[in-house]
C-alpha cells in the first residue's frame, strides 16, 4: 500500500472527530483559558484548523520557515472556525491524495525560524508527529477545555462520559 493510501484512511477518521470537537466550541467562551499561559478557547480551535492546513505545506513545500509569522486574528465565531478547518480539511485530502510517489515521502522536510533551524526529518515523520499527532494532541487540550466549561466531550476512540454509545 502507498504511504499516501495509509494515511487517508486516519485522516479522515481524525478529521471527523476533530470536527465534532469544533463544532461545540461556543462563542460566548472564545476568551476562555484554564490557565494564563494557555490559549484561549477560541485560539486553540482556531490552531487546530490551521494545523490541518500544514498537510499541504508537508507535502508540496521542502520546509517552512515562520520567522515573521503573525497569528491570524482571533476568530469571531464558531462558523468561521469550521469554514476554515473545513476548507484546510479538503486541500489537506487533495494534497495526500496527490503524494503517491513513496520516494517524495522520503525527502527531509526543514522547519527553520530564520537561521534557526528547529527540525529537518522526512515528510513521512513530519506528517505523523508534527500534523497529525500534533493535531490530536491540541484536539485532547480542547476537550479538557470543554469539559472545564460542562460542554460535553464528543467520542473519540469509542465513547466518551458524555456519549456512551454501547
Amino acid at each position: 500500500m502507498p504511504i499516501n493510501q495509509a494515511f487517508l484512511g486516519e485522516f479522515d477518521m481524525e478529521m471527523a472527530t476533530t470536527r465534532k470537537y469544533l463544532e461545540r466550541v461556543p462563542e460566548n467562551k472564545f476568551d476562555w483559558a484554564p490557565h494564563s499561559k494557555s490559549m484561549k478557547m477560541g485560539r486553540l480551535s482556531q490552531h487546530i484548523g490551521e494545523m490541518v492546513g500544514w498537510t499541504k505545506d508537508t507535502l508540496e513545500k521542502d520546509g517552512v520557515d515562520f520567522s515573521g509569522f503573525t497569528p491570524p486574528a482571533p476568530p469571531k465565531t464558531t462558523k468561521e472556525v469550521l469554514a476554515e478547518f473545513d476548507k484546510n480539511v479538503a486541500a489537506a485530502r487533495a494534497s495526500l491524495v496527490a503524494a503517491s510517489d513513496d520516494s517524495k515521502w522520503m525527502t527531509n522536510w526543514t522547519l527553520s525560524n530564520g537561521d534557526q533551524k528547529m527540525f529537518s526529518m522526512p515528510k513521512v515523520v513530519v506528517m505523523r508527529a508534527f500534523v497529525f499527532n500534533h493535531i490530536v494532541h491540541h484536539r485532547a487540550q480542547l476537550g479538557v477545555y470543554l469539559r472545564l466549561n460542562e460542554i460535553a466531550v464528543p467520542a473519540t476512540y469509542g465513547p466518551s462520559a458524555d456519549e456512551n454509545k454501547f
